[in-house]
């Protein structure tokens, strides 16, 4: 299914992308140095400077704000191709921030392999139990060690109907914020949001988070996700 949104992005894509980018106006450029104390680091010295030049090199920047907080579930949207990492990685790693993945137990048992899975931060989880990995994340947090856990709720690069919810449930039993994350192509900005803090009411929750996405382009405007395809739709 596409909407009026999907297709009017994706008839504008080209134009937006080659000219020059509109940036937000309300939203402050992020800096390393605007972290805080709590917030999760990597520890870096020579990666934050090479991923800074190759942000500035790519045209993109990061805005927004990160709370002082060590602990959050935080989402990349919208992910509608392989190259979004190409941006969002390089932001990241130009903040020294630590945002955590899960990934496959089994790929740890290479020794050489799991040192650069732990270096890039990615948490070994045994997805053969679904229960568990819910149980597992949450017990992540639990430990009370700093965490910024990043997940897509999208699930799937493709155009799909709804999020997969188990990252609101996550946030909820470990008792965490949901820190929400744009990719936007049209302004070429990696875009930190809005904290939400989960209430136990997902209907009513999950819609102050697809808010925070209106007007967002992604990549490929046809595989946007429903809910974020019906937010802008409702505003044409």
């Amino acid at each position: 299914m596409t909407s009026k949104f999907a297709v009017r992005l994706k008839s504008n894509r080209s134009k937006s992308t080659s000219s020059k980018a509109s940036r937000s106006k309300e939203l402050p450029r992020l800096r390393k140095k605007d972290l805080g104390n709590l917030v999760p680091k990597r520890g870096g010295i020579i990666t934050p400077i090479v991923a800074s030049w190759i942000v500035r090199a790519t045209g993109w920047r990061t805005v927004g704000d990160i709370p002082n907080i060590s602990q959050a579930v935080v989402l990349a949207l919208p992910h509608t191709s392989n190259i979004d990492g190409i941006y969002a990685i390089p932001s990241l790693f130009s903040l020294d921030v630590q945002i955590s993945i899960m990934g496959k137990h089994t790929l740890f048992k290479v020794p050489v392999l799991a040192q650069l899975l732990n270096w890039i931060g990615i948490i070994p989880i045994d997805r053969s139990n679904k229960g568990s990995v819910l149980q597992a994340s949450i017990d992540k947090f639990k430990s009370g060690e700093p965490l910024f856990l990043g997940l897509s709720p999208e699930g799937t690069r493709k155009y799909t109907k709804a999020w997969k919810t188990g990252f609101y449930y996550l946030a909820l039993g470990a008792n965490v914020p949901i820190l929400p994350v744009a990719l936007d192509y049209k302004t070429k900005e990696v875009r930190f949001l809005s904290l939400v803090y989960p209430t136990g009411d997902i209907e009513v929750d999950l819609p102050k988070i697809y808010e925070q996405y209106r007007g967002v382009m992604p990549k490929y405007p046809e595989r946007l996700s429903q809910p974020l395809q019906d937010i802008n739709d409702s505003a044409l």
